[in-house]
């Protein structure tokens, strides 16, 4: 079996419930669910759905550095959003920083996130 790292945020919902923000394996990476936190694990952008892609975006930037990637190695992206009929801002936030990568995507509208001022999650898969 191959090496495994991990990257983990040292947030509480990590070990409660058991996963890290991001793992390798050999050339591949896999960014879970990313949402619009700061550092202090506070969410940004409350009620800007632009605002809220581009934070996690970024977040996903953090994990796949910490693990000697950076967004040009991402394959694939998911966007799970509250309110498709936002689909713009999420899509635009998304375009500013893949539109040279092109990853495969999808956007899915999702009932709710486990904070109600969330409107965003992200996954992505990367291949160094």
């Amino acid at each position: 079996m191959k090496e495994r790292q991990r990257v983990s945020t040292g947030t509480k919902w990590e070990p409660l419930i058991g996963y890290s923000r991001a793992v390798r394996v050999g050339e591949r990476i896999y960014v879970t669910g990313t949402t619009a936190t700061d550092e202090r694990g506070e969410i940004v952008g409350i009620g800007d759905a632009y605002a809220q892609a581009v934070q996690a975006i970024k977040n996903v930037e953090r994990a796949l550095a910490r693990l000697g990637a950076n967004l040009s190695h991402v394959v694939r992206t998911r966007m799970f959003v509250t309110d498709i009929s936002r689909w713009e801002e999420y899509g635009r936030a998304h375009g500013e920083f893949f539109g040279d990568v092109l990853p495969a995507t999808s956007m899915i509208e999702i009932s709710r996130l486990i904070d109600p001022r969330m409107l965003i999650e992200i996954e992505a898969d990367a291949e160094v």
